[in-house]
Parts: structure tokens; C-alpha cells; sequence
């Protein structure tokens, strides 16, 4: 018997080399499908392998009665309906470690861009003028960092600010405080992360609790002046909140790597702001992110259908069930 593993995106070649490889599977790498070409060759696959641009809804797991796995290339598998996959009995597993050194640096990236006017500076000169008063910017020494989210990712980015001599602060209600600990990034209310931060960096997922979590509530807990990144889920922002506070000067600036509609409408409120940062979402688009998902996707699709392993797990009910 063998498996046929549909990777119906564009990995890198060296997971379809590891599928390829592996005695008891056959492999379908057509490269990126568009939506009525991917429900047609799902029919007969017993796993995925997905990146963000492919979204695994209740219509499309219904369309693979044989599919047993999923593995997303990447952290985030809010394009799976994981409720959908449960009940069909198929396991979801992500890759939550590949991606984190590169989110991590673009993260910093965007806070220093932020905190010294970069891109603006840069359009500046290309159009012609000389614009130093205008871009004055501040220190990231001495500056108090807020990570709402310390996993992996938040906990490399504590390791960076630490470098660049800020205070870290944090707020994780899921994280044992040893573990913050260790990494010198005590854990605080999040009211009290609010009040104390300069910069804050929103690294959660999205759950009822979270969405729309920086809205004009949350805004009033936080410093005047202070300055948002959110490298993590567009839809932890309210952007009409945030543009308010941005015109108001009560929020500094932002730097948003994620939109809740990407690519955002050409009408987003936040898009076009002058004290904001803009990225199309390129935080875990480097080179060495993308070949290490991959191959990581690939090992998990391998070890669950050859040996039944399962790591990773997204829907850990389907394993006990």
C-alpha cells in the first residue's frame, strides 16, 4: 500500500526529495493550485502538505474522505478548520519552531524601522529632499518592552531586546513563570504590560479572547506615546481603534507586518498613515525559514503515515478520540 501526499503549494524541493524517498509513499507537487483544481486532486490524498495561501475549510476536507493528515509548513493553521478535521478524524499538525529566528529578527526589524523612522526616511531622500528634523527618532536602550505572547518566538525576541539593553516585561496567561523567568522576561497582567511599555509586540494566537484585543479600551490602558508592532495575526488589531489613536498621537506609531484581510483593501485605515510601518506580511519569508517548514512538514507527513507518530499536534482531541 502507499500513501499519496498532495502539496498542492510551492515548498521547498528538499521536503518533496524527503517524501520521495520514503518507501510507501507517492507524491503529487504540482506547485500552488488554484481553488477548483485543489478540491479535484484531493479526492484520493490521505495527507497535506499546506502553506498559508491554502485554506483547508469544511468544503474542502469534505472533498478528501481518505485524508488522514495535514502538516502545515509554517506556525499559524487558522486557514484549517480544525473543528472540520476532528471530526473527519484527520490530524492537523503545524511546524511552530521553523520560522521562529526569522519572525524574531523581522520583529526587531520593524521595531527599530519604527523607533528611528526608517522607511520614511528612505522616501524622503528618493524624493529628493533632506529631511533630518523631521525623523528624529528615540533609543531603543533603556526603553521598556511589552511581549504579549511569550512562546517561542516572543522568548527570541526577549533575548534580542535584552541585547539592546531594554526592560522586558510579558504577558502569556498559558507560559509556567519559570519559564519567563529564564528567559528575564517576568510575567505581568496584562493591564499592568499596558501601562508600562513603550513598545509593545503582540505575538498570540487568535481566539475569541484575543481578537481585536488592541481596540480603543486597551489603547486607553496604554502609555501616550507608546508604539505597537504585530508580527503575528492581523486580526488581533482593530484597525479603525488603532488609526484613531494614531491620529490622536496617544499611540506613537505601528509597524504591522499582518492584516486581518490580506492583502488589506486599498481603503484599510491603517494603510497610508504616515507614523506607520508597513510589511506584506514577509516576517517568516526568508530563505532559511522556508527550507526548514518544509522539511519539517514533511518529516511529520513521513512518521505519521509510515510509523503513526504524531508531533505537533493542532487537535490533540482527534488523537484521543
Amino acid at each position: 500500500m502507499s500513501f499519496h501526499v498532495l502539496v498542492p503549494d510551492n515548498v521547498h524541493q528538499k521536503a518533496i526529495d524527503i517524501l520521495e524517498a520514503s518507501d510507501g509513499i507517492r507524491v503529487s507537487a504540482p506547485g500552488k493550485l488554484e481553488r477548483a483544481a485543489l478540491l479535484a486532486a484531493v479526492a484520493d490524498a490521505q495527507a497535506l502538505i499546506i502553506r498559508s495561501g491554502v485554506t483547508a475549510d469544511a468544503e474542502l476536507l469534505a472533498k478528501a474522505p481518505q485524508l488522514k493528515a495535514i502538516a502545515r509548513a509554517g506556525v499559524g493553521v487558522d486557514n484549517v478548520d480544525l473543528a472540520a478535521a476532528t471530526e473527519q478524524g484527520i490530524v492537523v499538525m503545524n511546524t511552530p519552531g521553523g520560522n521562529t529566528i526569522s519572525t524574531a529578527e523581522h520583529t526587531f526589524g520593524l521595531m527599530i524601522a519604527l523607533a528611528r523612522h526608517i522607511p520614511q526616511g528612505h522616501q524622503s531622500l528618493a524624493e529628493g529632499r533632506w529631511d533630518r528634523k523631521a525623523f528624529s527618532g528615540v533609543e531603543l536602550k533603556g526603553k521598556t518592552l511589552g511581549i504579549i505572547g511569550l512562546g517561542r518566538i516572543g522568548q527570541a525576541i526577549a533575548a534580542r531586546a535584552q541585547a539592546f539593553e531594554m526592560a522586558v516585561i510579558a504577558h502569556d496567561p498559558y507560559l509556567p513563570p519559570e519559564v519567563a523567568e529564564a528567559v528575564q522576561a517576568p510575567l505581568l497582567p496584562l493591564a499592568e504590560v499596558y501601562a508600562r511599555a513603550d513598545f509593545l509586540t503582540f505575538h498570540a494566537m487568535v481566539t475569541e479572547e484575543t481578537r481585536g484585543m488592541v481596540n480603543a479600551d486597551a489603547i486607553a490602558q496604554m502609555k501616550d506615546g507608546v508604539r505597537i508592532i504585530n508580527a503575528a495575526r492581523g486580526a488581533l488589531i482593530n484597525s479603525a481603534d488603532l488609526a484613531q489613536a494614531l491620529g490622536s498621537g496617544k499611540v506613537a506609531g505601528a509597524a504591522l507586518d499582518v492584516y486581518e484581510t490580506e492583502p488589506p483593501p486599498a481603503d484599510h485605515p491603517l494603510i497610508g498613515l504616515p507614523n506607520v510601518v508597513h510589511t506584506p506580511h514577509l516576517a517568516a519569508s526568508t530563505s532559511d525559514a522556508q527550507v526548514t517548514v518544509a522539511v519539517e512538514a514533511a518529516q511529520l507527513i513521513v512518521d505519521y503515515l509510515l510509523e503513526g507518530k504524531a508531533a505537533n499536534v493542532c487537535n490533540a482531541a482527534v488523537i484521543s478520540s
